[in-house]
């Protein structure tokens, strides 16, 4: 029997799917799985197909190693933590030098460097690799962002590049920078996709609760959103699930869905790097706040029958088509400011682990096949095209024009959202993002006074050329 190109251990949901894409894309795929019934289970499934004969199922880690032809490469396709390092540990003994493992899971980037570490002491190399897109784009075309050194990068990149989503800028596959590079600025781009589905529920709040539209009338306003500027996958997908009606009442399916909101944690460790790293990601941060507090159904019902809100008239008055289109701009603006956010992350990290991030590297190869491609995506890339080294990308002269061109209608919204008790966590901190950037002039000043004024931690005069600290008897 001929030996495998490439391997996959960890057949789940993307694994089994990229298995199945690379198939198709001529590679013999190895498949390998901790429940080896999975692997005959995906062949057999697929064995009628033109590509079937090119996926192998193995029985164990050593029959999996000894399908593979040297020097090796194999993909884990393995949840993040734990299973990472258990599959390496049931692999590693089986791999010879040379051999190269690629994590494709959503793994912490910090693991990712250690886990390079470790594998270089035993002469293998390993790459992370982020990916994007869902099942659909494990199977059909995903957004790959790998992070490693260049001889490993140069032994997957033609199967990388062959499997991965393309653009009119190319394949959407990129080695991003050594180390944990891949694995950072997947996490950043979830921590922006937490950000934006976020916005995209407030928005639909506002519509329902506040302007007083029905399900199907805001269904209707995101497809005709997505016709223009705002025009992106989650977008899209927003509208395509407020459409669907539940088989068994007849109301809105998205109505008889639980209102908690699930997380994996990538979310998380984007503010966690960012707060490590001194970035403001406040509108990142709302949303990983708002899925926990999402969480505790049983507290919110609790109070709400305790706790009052606002009483009177509705502030949203009569115009609907007038907030309609403040609404249009708070998205718009609020997405702008968390893009700032996110790249400024990445810009950050990039410098303090010397990675030479190119932005508009990451932002090419997420133009197609990732959760967040969308329109937004080729300008930014211009922008970054033209100023690398564009310290706020609210600064570039076109962001700041549109941010002040949404301001009324941003403004507007958020201010009738919350005088009508609706929580608007991301578009609200959004603007005040917005408003504490463009200050030159902020009240912490009593911040540091009150800190030198109980624990002598001094503070820097105004009239001071020097900048000395210094300490007063308060």
């Amino acid at each position: 029997m001929s030996k495998a190109d490439i391997g996959v251990w960890g057949l789940g949901t993307m694994g089994g799917n990229l298995a199945l894409n690379m198939a198709e894309h001529g590679f013999t795929v190895a498949l390998g799985n901790r429940s080896p019934a999975r692997a005959a289970e995906l062949a057999a499934a697929h064995a009628g197909q033109p590509f079937g004969a090119r996926l192998l199922p193995c029985a164990d880690a050593a029959s999996f190693a000894a399908a593979l032809a040297p020097p090796r490469r194999l993909l884990l396709m393995v949840p993040a933590g734990a299973a990472v390092d258990d599959s390496i540990a049931a692999l590693a003994p089986h791999l010879s030098g040379g051999d190269v493992l690629v994590d494709g899971g959503n793994s912490l980037w910090s693991d990712t460097r250690r886990r390079q570490l470790e594998l270089r002491e035993r002469h293998l190399a390993c790459l992370g690799l982020g990916v994007s897109g869902g099942e659909d784009g494990a199977r059909n075309g995903p957004s790959l962002m790998a992070g490693g050194d260049g001889p490993a990068w140069a032994r997957l990149r033609p199967v990388l590049e062959a499997v991965a989503a393309r653009s009119r800028t190319g394949p959407c596959v990129a080695l991003l920078g050594p180390d944990g590079a891949g694995h950072f600025a997947k996490m950043v781009h979830n921590g922006i996709e937490y950000a934006e589905m976020q916005l995209l529920a407030e928005t639909f709040d506002l519509l329902r609760r506040g302007v007083g539209l029905s399900t199907a009338d805001v269904a209707g306003v995101f497809e005709r959103w997505n016709e223009g500027p705002l025009e992106s996958f989650l977008l899209e997908l927003a509208a395509r699930v407020l459409r669907r009606s539940d088989e068994r009442t007849g109301r809105p399916l998205v109505d008889m869905v639980l209102d908690a909101a699930a997380q994996k944690g990538t979310g998380r460790w984007t503010v966690e790097a960012a707060a490590e790293l001194g970035v403001p990601v406040p509108c990142i941060a709302a949303a990983v706040d708002a899925r926990t507090l999402s969480a505790d159904r049983a507290g919110r019902q609790l109070a709400a029958a305790k706790l009052a809100g606002p009483g009177g008239p509705s502030p949203f008055g009569e115009s609907r088509d007038g907030w309609i289109e403040g609404a249009w701009h708070a998205l718009h603006a609020a997405r702008l400011v968390t893009w700032a956010q996110g790249l400024q992350l990445l810009a950050a990290a990039s410098h303090a682990h010397d990675w030479s991030l190119e932005l508009a590297e990451v932002l090419r190869i997420w133009t197609g096949g990732c959760i967040l491609r969308g329109r937004l995506l080729s300008p930014l890339r211009e922008v970054y095209l033209a100023q690398p080294a564009l310290p706020n990308l609210a600064l570039e002269p076109g962001v700041a024009r549109a941010l002040a061109e949404a301001q009324p209608g941003w403004r507007a919204v958020v201010g009738a959202g919350v005088r009508n008790g609706l929580p608007l966590p991301a578009l609200s901190v959004a603007l005040a993002w917005y408003d504490t950037v463009r200050a030159a002039e902020l009240p912490t000043s009593l911040i540091q006074a009150q800190r030198d004024a109980f624990g002598a931690h001094g503070f820097v005069r105004r009239d001071d050329p020097q900048g000395r600290p210094t300490h007063a008897a308060w």
